[in-house]
């Protein structure tokens, strides 16, 4: 006879957790278990990243989850190892090899690279691959795909901010390269990986890919799952940073009491504040994360608020003796 289950009896938990994604785990089964090391009621995280990547994956939980789709637009950072001379079916080695092509070595120098990469640098143009969660006539791409159909896919605009080849290995000691990259959302590694092969001549497809950074957060303030359950539960708690973490490169603006109040029930404040787009604003006595908002002619624009149950949970977390 099977043991009862123990039920985990979950918390009001509020801020970001820098996790380090284990490689084959989606974004959802890591986000699941961290949820439950920390025994938090709400949690989201801020956009996927493949099974098949590791890498800076922010979780956001409690009111933190409020400002995750901020995330959503940040640019980010990937380190990512492509093979020379194959193609596949999925532009990465998790399809069936469909082309092979030799490698010259002696051609690929470091001019020839740093040209292909500045070819790919800046505003370019991207064809999603088939095997995509983008949606067609309301079915995923990779649906068509898995029944052994292609369908058109209109180019979508994206930004390459930066872009680094190199010559490598694999790690079965086969050519390629090694590709370093700031982009925008939207942008596909593996087929950045399959478009920067074909401009070789070569062909490549994508063996590894690494996310270093995301809207200014990288991998040194990261831990991975296996070090978060290493540690005591109250040593958990330690990890999650405070929700404003997200709001790194919001504009601080703080209020005072009546102010403040009245912000939260979603009414503008008039002020001698500049314009600013992304604002982030705080009440002065106590010193708490009241919301984002804007600034427009003089006037401070509610967003998205936190609630008078979050601030006071916040609040309490702090003064609670870690």
């Amino acid at each position: 006879m099977n043991a009862p289950r123990t039920r985990v009896q979950r918390r009001p938990v509020h801020g970001v957790l820098l996790l380090d994604k284990p490689l084959g785990l989606s974004s959802n089964d890591a986000l699941q278990k961290a949820k439950w090391l920390l025994r938090a009621e709400k949690a989201g995280h801020t956009g996927t990243l493949d099974p098949l990547a590791t890498g800076v994956l922010p979780l956001c939980f409690g009111a933190a989850t409020k400002f995750s789709a901020l995330q959503l637009e940040a640019s980010k950072t990937y380190l990512a190892v492509a093979r020379l001379g194959q193609t596949t079916t999925t532009a990465d080695a998790e399809g069936d090899v469909v082309q092979e092509r030799p490698v010259d070595d002696a051609q690929l120098t470091p001019e020839r690279l740093a040209a292909v990469a500045a070819q790919f640098t800046g505003a370019i143009q991207q064809v999603p691959p088939m095997h995509s969660a983008l949606k067609k006539d309301g079915k995923a791409l990779y649906e068509y795909a898995r029944a052994g159909e292609t369908v058109a896919r209109p180019a979508r605009d994206v930004v390459i901010y930066a872009l680094k080849l190199s010559l490598t290995q694999d790690s079965e000691a086969l050519p390629a390269i090694e590709i370093e990259v700031t982009c925008s959302k939207g942008t596909y590694i593996r087929t950045l990986a399959e478009d920067i092969g074909a401009a070789l001549g070569c062909g490549a497809h994508l063996r590894s890919l690494r996310r270093t950074a995301t809207g200014g957060m990288g991998l040194q303030g990261c831990i991975t799952l296996a070090q978060l359950e290493a540690l005591p539960e109250e040593q958990r708690l330690a990890q999650v940073l405070p929700a404003d973490h997200l709001l790194q490169g919001h504009t601080p603006v703080t209020l005072g009491p009546e102010d403040a109040a009245r912000f939260l029930t979603g009414l503008r404040r008039r002020g001698t504040w500049p314009d600013a787009p992304a604002v982030a604003v705080y009440g002065q006595t106590p010193h708490a994360l009241l919301g984002v908002g804007h600034i427009h002619a003089g006037e401070l624009i509610p967003d998205r608020l936190l609630s008078p149950l979050e601030i006071q949970q916040i609040l309490e977390g702090k003064s609670r003796p870690s």
